[in-house]
């Protein structure tokens, strides 16, 4: 079965930096986009950055400059790297595989989630 797995979320301080991992199992990892979301207390859980096969990546203007998302596909894991972390930055961090085909469908699938959070 299709499984991702968060980790490296903590407690930093504010300029600090944080790497988080998302490992995964049960689909063909080197040929999908991999995503990471976040979601704060009492706000709707928002895209982070994304990753194509190929490398290619995007993300939020909120983090364009501190955040880069890569991947390893010999180990299917993606990763988030986050530097010059802010309060604001503070939230739940969730890995997304957008498109698996299962049961005769495309759905997406999503990890656990790994808290982050800016304090100082």
């Amino acid at each position: 079965q299709v499984q991702l797995v968060e980790s490296g979320g903590g407690l930093v301080q504010p300029g600090g930096s944080l790497r988080l991992s998302c490992t995964t199992s049960g689909f063909t990892f080197r040929r999908s986009t991999m995503n990471w979301y976040r979601q704060a207390p009492g706000k709707e859980r928002e895209a982070v950055a994304g990753i194509t096969s190929n490398g290619a990546t995007n993300y939020a203007d909120s983090v364009k400059g501190r955040f880069t998302i890569s991947r390893d596909d010999t180990k299917s894991t993606v990763y988030l790297q986050m530097s010059s972390l802010k309060p604001e930055d503070t939230a739940m961090y969730y890995c997304n595989v957008p498109a698996v085909f299962s049961g005769g469908n495309f759905r997406p699938y999503w990890g656990q989630g790994t808290q982050v959070t800016v304090s100082s």
